[in-house]
């Protein structure tokens, strides 16, 4: 968590308090931004533009305590926007996949299965899968995020972790 007076400093127009509060966060955001568009120049690109906004807004930031929920929502507007316009596949090189041993392969094939899954999902049920198990947020954090209440949240990972089971089987049925 982070130091509200940290948050406060950078809220007034301290630099070095706002670039301590990204640097504590920087990893988490490019995590997520990867998981949106799994390309490294892509989500640094999310991750720039997500700090760029951040920066120019952090005036408009209620509540400091809110600072990291803050800040993923900014990221995944961003992402989600990035989409949006750029509407990419990203293909995978055969050559890569040959080059590395049998076990990292079927790892990275299981990977790329659960990506390809999550990716399918709807935007609501990407959402909640990505804060709850990639950023670690708990139901309440999350229900505050989407701005909606912890049921709806519940029911939407639910109905979420159901719909990656299916295609998962599916995945391995087709196999």
């Amino acid at each position: 968590m982070f130091h509200l007076n940290t948050v406060k400093k950078a809220q007034k127009g301290d630099d070095q308090a706002f670039i301590k509060l990204i640097h504590k966060e920087k990893e988490k955001l490019y995590r997520t931004a990867f998981l949106y568009v799994k390309n490294e120049s892509d989500s640094l690109d999310i991750v720039q533009d997500t700090i760029y906004k951040a920066y120019i807004s952090i005036g408009n930031l209620k509540d400091s305590s809110y600072f990291s929920t803050w800040l993923t929502r900014i990221l995944i507007n961003t992402a989600l926007d990035f989409i949006k316009k750029n509407n990419k596949v990203i293909p995978i090189d055969q050559d890569s996949l040959e080059r590395i041993g049998a076990a990292e392969r079927l790892m990275l094939e299981d990977k790329m299965d659960l990506f390809t899954a999550i990716e399918g999902l709807a935007e609501k049920y990407k959402t909640v899968i990505i804060l709850r198990y990639y950023q670690d947020l708990t139901i309440k954090q999350i229900a505050e995020f989407l701005e909606c209440p912890e049921g709806t949240v519940k029911t939407n990972l639910h109905r979420a972790i159901n719909e990656l089971k299916g295609k998962l089987k599916e995945a391995c049925i087709n196999e």
